[in-house]
């Protein structure tokens, strides 16, 4: 992957070849910012450049033996760790027993997110981890000598994902690692990475994407052509997994739509048998889907709260939210909003603790009864 194929962060990617013009590459860098804003499709062209044998000043060349491997993710000194799933089959997963479908996934748009990782194998109901067996693999493979690059080149994708034990086995070795490493860190969340891990990378902070490089991009896309690529822009809010989606509407965010739409009806109603056979509904979805739809709704009311300041260039609603949020935006307002706000956020940490999912949404629809009326 070059630099010239990606979307946007010039100002990051300019600031990384400065680096290695002036050899001045940090062994452990923290790449972090929202989803969708392509931070893993910058951390491998940033790693093809790095290990390119005949590199240009703003790319690497894409002929050489090191970027043609580099293209089709085989580079033998390029490795990967990901969030993964234990199976009746494999008790202690490591990424390279995924390592087929990573690529796969990779290589078909390196701008996805968890759930379609865990859709791409087939565990859309669990919660991944980085484990503890993971840390050995990493640290066998990068005490390896480098086969045929300057560089031996570690990704670790969501980060924040990696257990406490993986996390301090890892701390030396990511303190001072072998010479001519580099590890890239990439986070979505970097609170949730502890301090010790925090404290021994080089931040570098991605925004969204710049709206000019987005409209290019879903400009080429044939799937985009005759809509209204302008207003999809704006909705997308610097995240092209956003704007891929509202492109093509995937049939997640329309349940987690409906899911929102009925809770909120049915709380305002205070119809309890239907609210019981919506939490019901809702508990028996995996853990992963609870979150996103945690967050999903935590959007929603957020929008629904701007809705209500009459300032539509700070909403970001597609046709089918706003047709709903223009009725409902009233019930969400300053005397309530952070309340809500508070209370789904509590949710989606008791999710995240692996709580009993029927009682935390039956707890929250309960209170939005009372929160939606003051």
């Amino acid at each position: 992957m070059q630099f010239k194929e990606l979307i946007g962060q010039k100002v990051i990617i300019n600031r990384l070849i400065e680096g290695v013009s002036e050899n001045r590459v940090s062994h452990a860098q923290l790449f972090a910012g929202k989803e969708g804003v392509g931070k893993l499709a910058v951390a491998i062209a940033y790693a093809q450049y790095v290990n390119c044998k005949n590199p240009s000043e703003n790319d690497s060349c894409g002929v050489c033996p090191s970027c043609k491997k580099y293209q089709k993710l085989i580079h033998p000194d390029l490795h990967f760790v990901f969030p993964v799933v234990k199976t009746p089959k494999i008790k202690e997963p490591v990424s390279d027993n995924y390592l087929d479908k990573w690529r796969e996934q990779v290589l078909e748009s390196p701008y996805f997110n968890l759930n379609m990782w865990y859709k791409t194998i087939d565990v859309e109901n669990a919660q991944g981890q980085i484990y503890v067996h993971e840390s050995s693999e990493i640290i066998r493979k990068l005490n390896l000598k480098t086969f045929e690059a300057e560089y031996k080149v570690m990704i670790i994708w969501m980060v924040e994902r990696m257990n406490v034990q993986c996390a301090n086995k890892l701390l030396k070795m990511i303190e001072e690692p072998p010479p001519k490493t580099l590890f890239i860190l990439i986070t979505e969340n970097e609170e949730q990475i502890i301090q010790t891990i925090r404290s021994r990378t080089q931040l570098v902070k991605f925004i969204g994407i710049q709206k000019e490089a987005m409209t290019n991009a879903l400009s080429k896309l044939p799937k985009a052509e005759g809509k209204d690529i302008e207003g999809i822009v704006h909705q997308a809010n610097g995240n092209f997994i956003s704007a891929t989606n509202l492109i093509s509407p995937n049939e997640l965010k329309a349940q987690f739509f409906d899911q929102f739409t009925n809770l909120m009806r049915i709380s305002y109603k205070r119809d309890w048998m239907p609210m019981f056979e919506w939490v019901d509904k809702v508990a028996a979805t995996g853990r992963e889907r609870q979150k996103s739809f945690l967050l999903y709704s935590l959007r929603m009311l957020r929008e629904n709260f701007i809705l209500n300041l009459k300032q539509p260039e700070l909403n970001y609603l597609d046709e089918k939210e706003r047709g709903f949020s223009e009725r409902f935006c009233p019930f969400i307002n300053e005397r309530n909003i952070l309340i809500f706000a508070e209370e789904f956020e509590k949710a989606f940490r008791d999710i995240s603790s692996n709580g009993n999912p029927r009682i935390i949404f039956l707890d929250l629809s309960l209170k939005i009864t009372k929160m939606i009326r003051a």
